[in-house]
């Protein structure tokens, strides 16, 4: 058994008991008694029979969170995919698996993080903002351990990563505010912005792990169809 089969089974186990400071309220909408929060957490979904591998939930994130001045005007920037808090992922069988933060309610990331919690704002280098509920990094005291992109890559989707240039954790969602562009502008409705469901199928899963699962549903399905 993996590490990341253990933890994801352990936090469960936490949840289903009662343990670790949740609230559980309702149906799988959670609260943590050890983080101050104001609101249910939220993520964004992804409808993978309605994905197309476009891109553009990369494009639009990568406009709107890298803007441009021009004639003392901000305008989105040019949209470099790459620079997408959410990025696209190509399989063989053809699959195409759009990974992003599943704002995760036990943040392994932020449990990971060494740098000592900011006592007036009370959160460490990469947190969770008390407004918006979405995971945010303060660069200013990040010591570039990578221990957050660890902990995500081991437990979690995988992705959080080093810059290779600034050394500091990207590609996390922060939801742009609570209107996350990369839902409004998927021309094929393949996203959306729902409550967190850690019962749902792909839960927490890398974009690896969602394609094999995809790869026995679409294709092994066909197959024996096709016989």
């Amino acid at each position: 058994m993996t590490h990341k089969e253990t933890s994801r089974r352990d936090f469960l186990k936490k949840l289903a008991i009662g343990g670790g400071g949740v609230v559980i309220l309702g149906k799988y909408h959670f609260l943590f008694g050890n983080e101050p929060t104001n609101g249910l957490l939220k993520a964004i979904v992804v409808d993978f029979d309605k994905c197309t591998g476009c891109r553009t939930c990369e494009t639009v994130c990568s406009a709107f969170h890298h803007p441009v001045q021009i004639d003392g005007e901000q305008l989105n920037g040019l949209g470099n995919p790459k620079l997408g808090n959410i990025q696209v992922y190509h399989f063989n069988p053809d699959v195409d698996i759009p990974s992003v933060c599943a704002n995760c309610p036990d943040t392994p990331c932020v449990n990971a993080c060494p740098v000592t919690a900011d006592p007036k704002a009370i959160r460490k280098s990469i947190y969770r903002d008390q407004l918006t509920q979405a995971i945010r990094t303060n660069h200013d005291v990040c010591i570039s351990c990578g221990s957050c992109a660890d902990a995500c890559n081991t437990e979690r989707t995988g992705v959080i990563k080093m810059n290779p240039k600034t050394n500091h954790p990207e590609h996390i969602c922060d939801q742009c505010g609570g209107d996350p562009q990369c839902v409004k502008y998927c021309p094929f409705g393949a996203l959306s912005f729902k409550d967190v469901d850690i019962k749902g199928a792909y839960f927490g899963l890398s974009p690896q792990e969602i394609a094999e699962k995809l790869f026995e549903r679409y294709y092994e399905a066909e197959e024996v169809i096709n016989g």
